[in-house]
């Protein structure tokens, strides 16, 4: 029997819970990128936050983590796009060549780093 999957559950949880608690963090209609939320948490790298958020983000606000380039998350744009307009996350109008006329983020405005939350980051 193959048990692949040990090494990995015995190093990721600590710091997936990490990367979960700082999604949630995350104020409605502010966004952090990957390499946003690494940063914040002092450790790992944006394919490393992804990969957390991947297999364990479908809890926590996932679409507030998001790709550096502003682009919504592949798959998942239309139930982002859903959230960003009720959240009142400021999104870019989107260019008559953009896929399905899809906007992107507005990270200049929309992205967050942390300090301006009331209880702060432990």
């Amino acid at each position: 029997m193959c048990r692949m999957s040990e090494p990995i559950s015995e190093e990721l949880p600590e710091y997936a819970d990490r990367v979960l608690e700082a999604a949630e963090r995350i104020p409605p209609g502010k966004v952090m990128t990957y390499g946003d939320v690494a940063e914040f948490l002092g450790e790992g790298g944006p394919r490393q936050v992804g990969r957390v958020m991947a297999l364990y983000g479908g809890a926590v606000p996932w679409w507030r983590v998001v790709r550096a380039d502003g682009r919504l998350l592949p798959g998942h744009e239309l139930r982002a796009l859903e959230h960003y307009r009720v959240e009142g996350t400021p999104l870019r109008t989107a260019s008559r060549s953009a896929e399905n006329h899809i906007p992107k983020l507005d990270l200049r405005r929309a992205r967050w780093d942390g300090s301006d939350e009331g209880e702060g980051h432990n």
